[in-house]
């Protein structure tokens, strides 16, 4: 299959009736799938009434059938034709986060959407991006888009259409490039189906964000315990993994450096992932910073990106340092455990 790039201006004026976002959307009434770029990373989007179209996004990603979709807006009247109802603490979440990195789930009508990619499930994922460009698609295929991130299923998040190229050029329709995206991490899962809303997935809305608007905020269990069955869309697998092993570390740059310099004496080529404030400090093959400690909303618009530049470098091992939980904190450490899928070494 030939992939397609559209390069649009996402500050231009209008962007639905452009030439190439009208082109792009002609490709998604046709239950083709089609990567656009969002505030948090690239989507891969589909119709979301299509079992079709849903189809071709779990085989571009190699994405397991079982995980559910968030299933993608442009504006709130769209909803009501797939949920039965929204709850007064969604909308009051809705008022104060949308446009934006905030997903919601609801109980969904039946018969709507697509059961593949709900997974079968009673409820539905919905979110409206703030981004100009997803806007302007969505609006103009006139669908709701089911739209996981655009990259092969367990590899880094996308948060450039270079990103998306390198994993999915030949597997999907076209790419739409707005440019770089900009938080960086995927949006806040909270399920607003219960008494309490739940976060399900740590994202770019943060739980004391959600408590200044609605009150009181529950955690799923299965962010802390492996043992409990996550609920959100893309919860359930190995995410945002770089080729080599990667560990984090729970230690001062002295114990990192000591692994690293154990592992180098064992022949091994080292990567250690650290933050602009401690570039300098260790001595090993490669070390990248990511964002800056003192300010995590830079780790995490880097993450990614950060991740998917080890993959250049052809290392046998990764070591990276861990992040405080608070704030966006936590939807970091979320990330890079997903990431390293092996025990915390606790120096």
């Amino acid at each position: 299959m030939q992939t397609q790039m559209w390069t649009v201006d996402k500050n231009v004026d209008n962007l639905k009736t452009y030439p190439q976002i009208i082109e792009a959307a002609q490709k998604l009434k046709q239950d083709e799938v089609v990567a656009f770029p969002t505030e948090t990373v690239y989507g891969l989007g589909g119709n979301a009434k299509s079992d079709e179209a849903v189809l071709k996004i779990f085989e571009a990603k190699g994405r397991p059938g079982d995980n559910p979709l968030i299933i993608h807006i442009a504006n709130r009247e769209q909803i009501h034709s797939f949920v039965k109802e929204i709850p007064d603490q969604a909308e009051v979440l809705m008022d104060a986060f949308w446009p934006g990195p905030l997903t919601i789930i609801l109980e969904k009508k039946d018969g709507v959407l697509s059961e593949k990619a709900t997974a079968g499930l009673s409820t539905v994922a919905v979110r409206m991006p703030d981004h100009p460009v997803a806007l302007a698609l969505i609006e103009a295929s006139g669908l709701p888009l089911a739209a996981p991130s655009a990259n092969l299923s367990g590899k880094p998040s996308p948060t450039t259409a270079d990103h998306v190229a390198d994993d999915l050029t030949s597997r999907i329709a076209g790419i739409v490039n707005g440019g770089a995206t900009g938080v960086g991490l995927e949006s806040t899962v909270v399920d607003c189906t219960g008494e309490i809303p739940a976060i399900l997935r740590p994202g770019g809305v943060t739980k004391e964000q959600l408590e200044e608007v609605v009150g009181e905020v529950s955690v799923d269990p299965a962010l802390k315990d492996s043992d409990q069955a996550p609920k959100s869309p893309g919860m359930k697998y190995r995410h945002y993994a770089p080729n080599a092993p990667f560990y984090l570390v729970d230690g001062t740059r002295e114990k990192i450096q000591q692994l690293v310099n154990e592992k180098r004496s064992e022949g091994l080529k080292v990567g250690v992932m650290t933050t602009k404030e401690n570039k300098e400090f260790y001595d090993s093959d490669k070390v990248i910073p990511c964002g800056e400690r003192a300010k995590l909303e830079t780790v995490a618009e880097a993450l990614y990106d950060t991740l998917r530049a080890f993959n250049q470098e052809n290392l046998d091992i990764i070591f990276g340092e861990i992040f405080p939980e608070h704030g966006v904190g936590q939807a970091i450490m979320n990330r890079l455990s997903k990431a390293s899928g092996l025990p915390i070494i606790k120096k």
